[in-house]
């Protein structure tokens, strides 16, 4: 097996443990900024970065029109989806809860993939999604908190906007940019986030942060690993295969995290977690076979 095929392969699992990490980075930098300023400056910092990448990589800058497609699937992708589930836990919402919110994304972008796609979806996919979602549960059941005052509707809608803004934001990139040059197109999402982080600013209690260490190293890894690495790999996932698929994914993601606390920060695994766990690798599996 050649090396570039070795790493096609992997590309799912590096997926799911990069972007695990984001709720570390993101628990690191809290305490020093609001959610909003913090994502301001992640994307303008990450913009920076592609920008001054792609002219000196002399790579192919996409016509007008693709520009603002991408500047449209950054909007959703990561300006809803990440200000809307930020802004929610800020304001109180258990992150398990929010957790269990997200958890609905795979489900949605089936839905959306079928409609706008015309992807095929067999009973054997929406059985894995289903069993997926079981377990999503039963993983993060102890972390709920369904009493806390957090959970309120202003932000139960504010997550769920943020989750049908990535779940429309993938299959958008698939049905209109699948062409498009990664790293220029990449360069146009952050772009379109950017407003949308300045007009919460004033619903966030203005701009806000302490520059820590804490918070500068949440900061670099937000911006390296997640905002570059972890979705460079999603657009390339998205463009290899069928977005259903790669939803699919997503469910893997707390399971993920719930491993890292467990070596991190000491947080403890019971077994019905752990039988959760085997449910969503075994959903997954299932969710990814071709149909």
């Amino acid at each position: 097996m050649s090396v570039k095929n070795l790493l096609t392969g992997a590309a799912p699992a590096i997926f799911v443990l990069l972007w695990s990490t984001g709720f570390v980075g993101a628990k690191m930098g809290a305490p020093s900024s609001n959610p909003f300023s913090f994502l301001l400056v992640r994307f303008v910092i990450v913009a920076a970065i592609l920008g001054i990448f792609c002219l000196f990589a002399n790579v192919r800058w996409p016509n007008r029109t693709d520009a603002l497609q991408s500047m449209l699937t950054g909007f959703l992708v990561h300006g809803a989806y990440l200000g809307g589930v930020f802004w929610a836990i800020d304001n109180g919402m258990p992150a398990g809860v929010s957790a269990i919110i997200v958890g609905l994304q795979p489900l949605i972008t089936v839905a959306t993939a079928k409609l706008i796609l015309d992807e095929s979806i067999t009973p054997r996919h929406l059985a894995g999604f289903g069993f997926g979602l079981l377990g999503l549960g039963l993983v993060l059941a102890p972390k709920l908190g369904l009493s806390n005052t957090g959970v309120s509707p202003v932000t139960i809608l504010a997550c769920f906007a943020g989750v049908l803004g990535i779940s429309i934001g993938t299959v958008y990139q698939k049905r209109f940019l699948n062409d498009i040059d990664l790293r220029t197109g990449t360069f146009y999402q952050y772009i379109g986030a950017l407003p949308l982080m300045i007009v919460g600013l004033p619903f966030d209690g203005g701009y806000y942060i302490e520059w820590t260490g804490d918070f500068i190293f949440a900061l670099a890894w937000l911006v390296l690993v997640l905002s570059i690495g972890a979705i460079s790999l999603l657009m390339l996932l998205i463009r290899q295969g069928a977005v259903s698929s790669v939803a699919s994914l997503f469910y893997l993601v707390p399971v993920a995290t719930a491993i890292e606390s467990y070596f991190l920060f000491g947080e403890t695994l019971t077994t019905l977690q752990i039988i959760g766990m085997l449910i969503v690798v075994g959903a997954v599996a299932l969710a990814r076979k071709k149909a």
